[in-house]
């Protein structure tokens, strides 16, 4: 597969999770939560909005406040890559290495770090 190709099916992953939070009842803390931890768990993004939604209870007044900031940044980074960086580096890289790119990026998802806040970069 090659590497746009996964990190789009990545997005679409993500914007999944978002569409669920955002028809979550008002009264489905316990799927909001799960949501955020999913999102936290499993995509690397704004180190700092993640740790904002790591602490609340999602019964808190600005949980909801914070995912959707959190939603419209990735939203935002998600079509300036597709539509401005992706067909840039792909007229650059061409098929084959990213083909290549892809299977390093597929190999290397199992070991990668499963919580960003544990990260090194986002203890600084």
């Amino acid at each position: 597969m090659d590497a746009i190709v996964l990190l789009k099916d990545d997005h679409r992953t993500v914007e999944k999770l978002f569409k669920e939070f955002e028809q979550a009842r008002d009264r489905a803390y316990k799927t909001k939560r799960k949501i955020a931890d999913k999102v936290i768990e499993e995509h690397h993004v704004v180190l700092w909005m993640l740790s904002e939604l790591a602490g609340p209870d999602p019964e808190d007044e600005r949980f909801d406040a914070k995912m959707t900031v959190l939603m419209e940044n990735v939203r935002h980074h998600v079509e300036e890559e597709e539509k401005e960086w992706f067909p840039q580096v792909r007229s650059v890289l061409g098929r084959n290495r990213l083909g290549e790119l892809g299977e390093q990026l597929a190999a290397g998802k199992p070991d990668a770090p499963h919580d960003p806040l544990r990260v090194p970069s986002a203890q600084e």
